[in-house]
């Protein structure tokens, strides 16, 4: 006979409060840099890319599509926002050309100029390709925001700016991803731009 499965509303009830517990830990201060710096590129019309595998990279596309067209509503114009993940026709040239941990530094290297920031999102922090585009990032004086989960790995220390929540588990630290950057895209909605 079969064991009964666990209870899927105690599960769900222990996954929304170790959700609760990461954000209610988190300084919220330490978003500060990376909100200005996305709303200084949208004054600017500099570029915001963003990067990540999995998860995360679904992420990335999701919070450009944000950045394209969400703050856009109302304010006449949106963020010039680019997810290095979402030409899978790119992805796989690179992937089979010149290696996986290149696809998103290869990508960098052509389309971004100094002023603009990359935004890195991994829950490990330690992918080859994620590092490989901060250290491209730099050579280019494109800031680096790295949101991260577990010890921050790597891109902890080797990214401009670390948003760092100490999560042991992925899907939460995919969930946080997601909610700065829809904190971000909110804020910026209520501080459109004055252009003229």
């Amino acid at each position: 006979m079969n064991a009964p499965l666990p209870d899927p509303t105690a599960h769900m009830a222990g996954y929304s409060r170790r959700l609760q517990d990461a954000l209610n830990a988190f300084d919220w201060d330490r978003v500060r840099p990376l909100a200005e710096a996305v709303r200084a590129c949208w004054a600017n019309r500099r570029q915001v890319f963003l990067c990540g595998n999995g998860g995360s990279a679904a992420n990335a596309i999701h919070l450009a599509n944000d950045f394209i067209y969400g703050i856009a509503k109302g304010n006449g114009a949106g963020l010039r926002a680019i997810a290095l993940p979402a030409n899978s026709a790119v992805i796989t040239c690179l992937a089979n050309d010149v290696g996986y941990d290149q696809i998103f530094s290869a990508q960098l290297e052509v389309q971004g100029n100094e002023g603009d920031i990359l935004i890195l999102l991994s829950g490990s922090g330690n992918s080859p390709n994620i590092l490989k585009a901060i250290e491209q990032a730099r050579t280019m004086k494109i800031r680096t925001f790295a949101i991260l989960g577990y010890s921050g790995g790597a891109a902890k220390n080797m990214a401009d700016t670390a948003i760092h929540f100490p999560v042991d588990d992925m899907q939460i630290s995919e969930d946080l991803q997601l909610m700065v950057g829809h904190m971000i895209m909110q804020w910026l909605t209520m501080n459109p731009l004055q252009r003229v």
